[in-house]
């Protein structure tokens, strides 16, 4: 059973929200009740819960303010927000804030309140697809060139305001194009696959892999200097060498890997002099023979 935070400081509202729970004709809920700003706010955040309603007037705090903290913590729980007044003002400013639904306490009513959660919900979803569809690479599942930039771009000012070592590998699967030739696509979809499963078996959960071009790989080692980035992007280029892939057309491929890896501050500090020195470092390996780790 799906549960829904209710965070309103009355518990009269509680009481009346539990009784048109029971009365839904559809999917059932648990309902949880939060009295204030501070408690109802890490619980939102928590991600535990399928939905909030929220209400406007929070003791001397207002809902507006608590959507704002938790979008600005990523919060992707959709919010219905609740309060007795009827100004379009609020309105508006409830769905600028974040929130995905309005209702007006006094004009509740069972059927209404289904409705909204229904539709939060079901617009939830379709909003986190849409994400995942701008941020992944449909082939692999990876997060894609823009997404990773993004988060590049986050770590490397992460790393620069609390000096901490942050890992660049730049790699690229050797004579690919020759796959492609001589199976056809579906064998290099499949080669890719098996490259994107090697990969992130070789990372940790707080790390990150890309597909950032057609055979070429990124992936961002969090808090991990050059020896131990040398070790892991060594150790995947040696699992991927190892690796046997089974083609569509029933044959088996190995396929070896070329890496480049930078490190900051080392290569400098800021995005673009990461994936500078990476990308140098892979180009290096292609030259010196491929199937190999280059350090920049």
């Amino acid at each position: 059973m799906r549960r829904i935070l209710l965070i309103d400081d009355d518990r009269l509202q509680f009481r009346l929200t539990e009784q048109m729970f029971r009365s839904f004709y559809g999917e059932q809920f648990a309902l949880d009740w939060s009295s204030t700003y501070e408690d109802g706010l890490p619980k939102l955040l928590s991600g535990g819960y399928a939905a909030c309603l929220l209400d406007y007037q929070l003791g001397p705090r207002d809902g507006l303010k608590l959507i704002a903290e938790a979008i600005a913590a990523d919060c992707a729980t959709p919010i219905i927000f609740l309060t007795a007044e009827t100004s379009a003002n609020v309105d508006t400013a409830a769905m600028r804030a974040g929130a995905l639904d309005y209702l007006v306490k006094g004009e509740i009513t069972p059927g209404s309140l289904e409705r909204s959660l229904r539709y939060a919900l079901q617009l939830s979803d379709t909003l986190k697809q849409l994400k995942l569809l701008a941020t992944r690479d449909e082939l692999t599942g990876l997060i894609n060139r823009r997404e990773f930039d993004r988060v590049l771009a986050e770590e490397t000012e992460r790393a620069l305001r609390f000096k901490r070592p942050l890992a660049l590998v730049m790699c690229d699967l050797d004579y690919f194009k020759s796959v492609n030739d001589t199976h056809g696509h579906p064998a290099g979809d499949a080669v890719l696959k098996a490259a994107a499963g090697v990969l992130l078996a070789g990372v940790r959960t707080i790390d990150r892999v890309a597909r950032v071009g057609g055979e070429e790989f990124a992936i961002l080692l969090m808090e991990t200097d050059r020896a131990d980035a040398l070790i892991a992007a060594e150790r995947m280029v040696a699992t991927m060498r190892a690796k046997k892939i089974s083609l569509p057309d029933g044959k088996i491929a190995s396929v070896t890997l070329s890496a480049g890896v930078s490190v900051f501050p080392l290569q400098g500090n800021d995005a673009a002099s990461l994936v500078k020195s990476a990308d140098e470092a892979l180009y290096m390996a292609k030259r010196a023979g491929r199937d190999r780790v280059v350090p920049a």
